[in-house]
């Protein structure tokens, strides 16, 4: 999976990294009004709610980290079943 920019849109944030909604929620930022994700980049809704560049860049750093960690998680608990058990 491609990594997370300043310049992805709200939507691709909401679709691909599911996570990201709960982190910007909780720095203020939402992501999805009625449902619906909201228009936009992660640039421009951080602008929106007053945050600058240097704020912008922290948010990219820490979703990446995120999705890291959530990449790395899913790949160990993939890795531990045993497909020799398995019913099929």
């Amino acid at each position: 999976m491609k990594k997370i920019t300043k310049d992805i849109s709200i939507e691709e944030l909401v679709e691909n990294y599911p996570f990201s909604v709960d982190y910007l929620a909780k720095n203020g930022i939402r992501c999805i009004v009625c449902g619906e994700p909201i228009w936009g980049t992660l640039e421009e809704a951080s602008e929106e709610k007053g945050f600058d560049a240097d704020a912008v860049a922290v948010f990219v750093k820490e979703l990446n980290e995120l999705n890291d960690n959530y990449v790395a998680k899913t790949d160990d608990n993939v890795k531990k079943i045993d497909t020799g058990k398995l019913d099929v």
